[in-house]
């Protein structure tokens, strides 16, 4: 049977690939590439690229700045005409994702990816694979005059079908180039906010799904950007309507088992689910520095707009931060839990990582499932709630941050080298923020004090 490298390299001389360019992100999730030629790929899959790390975010001191990026053929993808390139080349593109390792080989301590292919190991360790399904929510805004706030394409609302405009255009165009490239999207339609949009993707396993988000986020705003207008995963970006979330649906298999079925049990949830969830449950405030990674995440983790702001889970209960969907009769294999805090803007690497790692301590220790929350929490007064045991979630970047510094089961799931760099950086961006005398203050402030 051919191997992959061949497959790759085969594929390229005879689609005529003129460039391959190799991805990754650093620790932030922002992407990163550079472009070899095809005379270079063979080399490239065998002994990877040498590039100066101390020039990415997060990566390597000057000191011992070169690293390797070595592609993982199994990601190797024909980019569709203007995905990624310049609108006049009509030259075939490629593109493959890499993992970052050190010259001697050895996996790179700053690579996300490294991060995620770790957890995903003590997962098989114990006999499981992990999926992931998102639901992937932004915005498409007109280009913003100086100053001025950004301005929603569209006045639709939830589910709305509109007439063809440019903004359900443009998300049509998106599906079928992911379509194209071997991306199958489950869903996609307008959601509840103006302008507000979003791409349901098919489950698949846990590393494939962090490089689809990452590929994801690129054609939507590649397809935008030909139209001139511009699309944003700003968890926030508009005041007095709902924020951009990326509720994320998770389960185990142990080989074609699922996990968190069982048929036996009155709503159909295994043991195993029971503990995972209890592991999120009791991890969340820790791991939200990782899903909600910036000062803009918790304008969205707010009362009254659909997203989660207390430590909770229920069946079909969507103000509660996990969220168990009914699986279909005669559907067991769909079993799920949804994750509803992440929001589209995070390393979806680190957060897939670090929502395992909650799962697995769960299932390790055996924890317990607290009683379900099957009220409507956003009703429920600060007593009440405490009454019933139910904590918040970190209302703040610094809270955040806070609760995963003292976080065991981050540190060691994130390894030193990313824990240390993301809490300073992250440390940094809220010391800046807390300078920053905004448009709300002086609007509020100036004239009254």
């Amino acid at each position: 049977m051919q191997s992959q490298r061949e497959y790759v390299l085969r594929t390229v001389e005879e689609r005529g690939v003129r460039f391959v360019q190799l991805w990754f992100t650093d620790v932030l999730g922002t992407p990163k590439s550079f472009a070899i030629t095809p005379a270079e790929l063979e080399n490239a899959l065998d002994e990877g690229m040498t590039f100066d790390g101390s020039a990415i975010d997060g990566f390597s001191r000057v000191q011992e700045s070169d690293v390797l990026a070595k592609p993982d053929p199994k990601t190797f993808q024909i980019l569709p005409l203007n995905a990624g390139r310049d609108h006049h080349d009509s030259s075939s593109v490629a593109r493959v994702f890499c993992d970052i390792l050190n010259l001697d080989g050895s996996p790179f301590d700053g690579c996300p990816r490294q991060v995620l292919r770790r957890a995903l190991e003590r997962a098989r360790e114990r006999g499981y694979s992990f999926y992931a399904a998102p639901e992937i929510e932004y915005f498409y805004f007109s280009p913003p005059e100086a100053g001025e706030a950004p301005r929603p394409l569209d006045g639709g609302s939830y589910f709305e079908l509109t007439v063809a405009d440019l903004a359900s255009d443009l998300r049509k165009r998106t599906v079928l180039t992911l379509e194209d490239m071997g991306i199958p999207v489950e869903y996609a339609q307008h959601e509840d906010a103006p302008s507000q949009h979003e791409i349901d993707l098919r489950y698949t396993d846990a590393l494939t799904m962090a490089d689809t988000v990452m590929t994801v986020r690129l054609v939507v705003k590649e397809i935008a950007q030909e139209e001139g207008v511009y699309a944003s995963f700003m968890p926030k970006p508009l005041p007095g309507v709902q924020g951009s979330g990326m509720h994320t649906h998770f389960s185990l298999f142990e080989e074609d088992r699922n996990a968190f079925a069982d048929p036996g049990d009155e709503r159909g949830l295994s043991l195993v689910a029971r503990q995972f969830i209890a592991g999120l449950l009791e991890h969340a405030p820790e791991i939200t520095a990782v899903t909600n990674q910036w000062v803009n995440s918790y304008k969205r983790l707010v009362l009254g707009y659909e997203a989660p702001v207390h430590v909770s889970w229920a069946y079909n209960n969507r103000s509660a931060l996990v969220r168990v969907p009914i699986a279909k009769r005669g559907r067991s294999e769909s079993t799920r839990i949804e994750y509803r805090s992440p929001d589209p803007a995070c390393n979806p690497y680190l957060s897939f990582a670090v929502v395992l790692a909650a799962g697995l301590r769960g299932i390790e220790h055996g924890y317990e499932l607290p009683p379900e929350a099957s009220s409507n929490l956003f009703s429920l007064t600060p007593e009440e709630l405490a009454s019933e045991g139910i904590r918040p979630l970190p209302s703040s970047l610094h809270d955040a941050l806070s609760a995963m510094e003292h976080s065991e089961l981050v540190a060691e799931t994130l390894g030193e080298h990313v824990f240390e760099w993301f809490l300073r950086n992250k440390r940094a961006e809220w010391e800046a923020y807390t300078r920053e005398v905004t448009p709300f203050e002086i609007a509020r402030y100036l004239p009254a004090l």
